[in-house]
């Protein structure tokens, strides 16, 4: 018979995450109030919120400290870094800043009637978290084993620790998030993760042609080198849209291997008159600075295909010397038979990626003015589809079923003629999705990310996909690896606002509604995000919040309704059933 002591503690498993605020002492001794005033604020609006939007409890706060409790090691990490990040950019100068160490560990616990926990489990996270750097999270290997596949970061084995009171070692990890905590570890300073396999990052290379307008050629080349580039396996290339936040700019190449953790950088010239045109390219190690090679290549307008070819070949040789040439070969593209198709596809490609209305128009004209010359260009029919996709998922459409069908006719055409291109998959795979056929959308992006996995844009679609698969948390782990490919791209906000869709799926309206805000904030002109903050934002209880939302809706879709955004998203019936719940509530019309 067990004793009243027994019914009343149970066990579990769970991520137990432990933190507290480095320096408290000091700081409170220098000023009491203040200090307390500002660490209560700082869990009021960044702890507490932060703890919420991963799905943990807060099980305790002691004076400067905290313990959370995870179901998921996952959610633990997750919401570890994310804290981090949060309390740095909460601090607030000439006060002296915040700064955090955590340790989680998984492991067996004890939970007591009123909810506090207790066991080796919560111990040893308490252990982890004392020998954290400022800035800084230390991990279990338990904790390590679970998440060393599915996280974007870069973890550093400090051996094995004998802890007191622990009867066996523990080894730890340690992530580390900041320059500081870095050098507190004794490790080299770092702005973004190191790439756990030699990267790369292809920076714009610069126009040295009279005209200005020759700049897209410059770009147009560039981009064609990174596709290429991507085909190979070995190494991660980062994304286009991340790299060319560096147009323009005077940045040294070491901060930009440190910001962006590459270990090479590839930069270089274009230099077109008439016919003619002069290709310069060098391969520089980040680290260091020092130029691995430099070249040019000399040719006439009608071989730049064969120009980047070599570039590509150099650039693999430098990082890859095993990679065989047959290899090189099938990271060729398929070509247009007329450059001026290829001139227009290059002009359109900003106006794609903008998600802007009048964008779209205009990057629909130049690629139906592509496909006249050149009616077998695959990537002018890949491209033109995509453009056509969006006026469906963006409530931009007139016809929706029409542009349906125009979607998916056009991007199997593409992939008719390039059945091997992952960017052309993966564009088949996002209208599969807009048509609803799950199934052969999934089996295209599989086969995009198995040629191209460092395609940013392939595990966008992928989180999306998943999203409308109602699988919110696969779909959340794609959208934050393509976040890590191209942390800086334009299109990041997109996958913020897949997150909160993941986030509403599972019922998180709040944790919702917070990365859709997030999402408005990159990208304040993606009106288009206020269909799914609006009943986030009602589902969550902030009925005013809601509404205010729905009127700034109103602003550039006077006429929406909600069966119109009904028929423009792809989510399951359930979850239609509550956004359209939601927007009623927040005062959208039927």
């Amino acid at each position: 018979m067990s004793s009243p002591t027994d019914q009343a503690t149970q066990r579990r498993l769970a991520a137990v995450l432990a933190a507290d605020v480095v320096g408290y002492s000091g700081l409170m001794s220098k000023d009491e109030e203040g200090t307390l005033v500002r660490l209560r604020d700082l869990r009021r609006q960044v702890i507490e919120p932060g703890i919420q939007a991963h799905r943990g409890r807060l099980v305790k706060t002691v004076g400067d400290g905290f313990l959370v409790e995870f179901a998921s090691p996952l959610a633990a990490v997750r919401c570890a870094v994310d804290l981090q990040e949060a309390v740095a950019a909460a601090s607030d100068e000439p006060v002296k800043p915040f700064k955090l160490r955590i340790g989680i560990n998984l492991g067996d616990i004890m939970i007591e009637e009123d909810g506090d926990i207790f066991g080796d489990g919560v111990n040893i996270a308490s252990r982890l978290e004392q020998m954290s750097p400022p800035g800084g999270i230390c991990l279990s290997g338990k904790v390590y084993e679970e998440v060393r596949d599915k996280l974007p970061y870069t973890f550093e084995d400090q051996g094995e620790h004998q802890f007191k009171n622990i009867g066996r070692p523990i080894r730890v990890y340690c992530i580390l998030l900041s320059a500081d905590a870095a050098v507190a570890a004794g490790g080299r300073k770092l702005a973004a993760p190191a790439m756990d396999r030699p990267s790369i990052a292809v920076l714009p290379f610069v126009n040295l042609s009279k005209d200005p307008e020759q700049e897209y050629f410059a770009d147009g080349i560039v981009e064609d080198i990174i596709s290429a580039l991507s085909r190979f396996r070995s190494f991660l290339v980062i994304a286009r849209n991340t790299t060319f936040t560096y147009k323009g700019r005077s940045v040294n190449v070491p901060q930009i291997g440190r910001e962006l953790g590459v270990r090479y950088v590839l930069e270089g010239s274009v230099r077109r008159s008439g016919d003619r045109i002069r290709i310069t390219a060098q391969l520089i190690d980040a680290a260091t600075g020092m130029h691995m090679w430099a070249e040019h290549y000399d040719g006439v307008v009608a071989d730049v295909f064969d120009l980047q070819d070599q570039i590509t070949a150099s650039v693999v040789g430098s990082i890859e010397p095993s990679i065989r040439a047959a290899e090189i070969e099938r990271a060729r593209r398929k070509r247009p038979d007329n450059l001026d198709a290829y001139d227009l596809v290059m002009r359109a490609l900003p106006y794609v990626w903008s998600l802007e209305y009048g964008d779209n128009c205009e990057a629909t004209k130049l690629l139906e003015e592509a496909l006249r010359l050149d009616p077998d260009y695959p990537s002018a029919l890949s491209l033109a589809a995509w453009c056509r996709g969006q006026r469906v998922v963006y409530n931009w459409s007139t016809n929706i079923q029409e542009d349906k069908r125009e979607t998916l006719r056009l991007a199997q055409a593409a992939a008719a003629l390039a059945h091997d291109d992952p960017f052309i998959l993966t564009v088949l795979g996002a209208a599969l999705t807009i048509t609803r056929e799950f199934q052969r959308a999934a089996s295209m992006l599989d086969r995009a990310l198995s040629l191209d996995p460092n395609s940013a844009w392939a595990w966008n679609r992928s989180g999306w996909l998943r999203d409308y698969l109602d699988d919110p948390e696969t779909a959340i782990d794609q959208f934050e690896r393509s976040l890590r490919l191209s942390p800086f791209d334009p299109m990041a906000f997109n996958c913020e606002v897949g997150i909160g869709g993941a986030h509403f799926i599972a019922r998180r309206y709040e944790a919702a509604a917070q990365w859709m805000e997030k999402a408005l904030r990159s990208k304040p002109s993606a009106i288009w995000v206020h269909r799914t903050l609006a009943p986030a934002y009602a589902l969550a209880g902030e009925l005013d919040k809601a509404r205010d939302s729905v009127g700034e809706l109103l602003k550039d879709y006077p006429e929406i309704r909600i069966s119109d955004i009904l028929q423009a998203l792809a989510f399951s019936k359930e979850v239609l059933d509550r956004f359209a719940e939601g927007l009623r509530q927040a005062g959208l019309p039927e």
